[in-house]
């Protein structure tokens, strides 16, 4: 008995997985909340290195934003890479940032 294909179960996908550690290149951080759902990912700013999932390097030539953690704050929204939103209510963020100084220093923490 063959089953007919409009009453064959569809395979279940899996989620789509937004790995935050692909991040790099030129970023606008949207901070208007009216724009949040535009955004890929909500962040949280911290000042403390020792408990963000991703230490960044806020590098000043967008051709230089080519790795893991480097980004290019862009002013402009049409020319960013990736746009985030952040949020100043930590449980809501998807991950949270903290700038570093050095280049070296920047890495992603899973």
């Amino acid at each position: 008995m063959a089953l007919l294909p409009h009453l064959t179960p569809t395979p279940v996908k899996p989620a789509v997985t937004r790995n935050h550690c692909q991040i790099f290149g030129s970023v606008y951080l949207e901070r208007n909340p009216i724009y949040k759902n535009t955004a890929s990912h909500v962040v949280y700013l911290g000042e403390e290195e020792a408990f963000a999932n991703m230490v960044v390097y806020r590098e000043n030539n967008k051709l230089f934003a080519d790795g893991t953690a480097i980004w290019f704050i862009t002013p402009n929204k049409a020319f960013a890479d990736h746009i985030l939103y952040v949020t100043e209510q930590r449980y809501q963020a998807d991950f949270t940032v903290h700038f570093t100084d050095v280049r070296s220093f920047a890495t992603c923490r899973d």
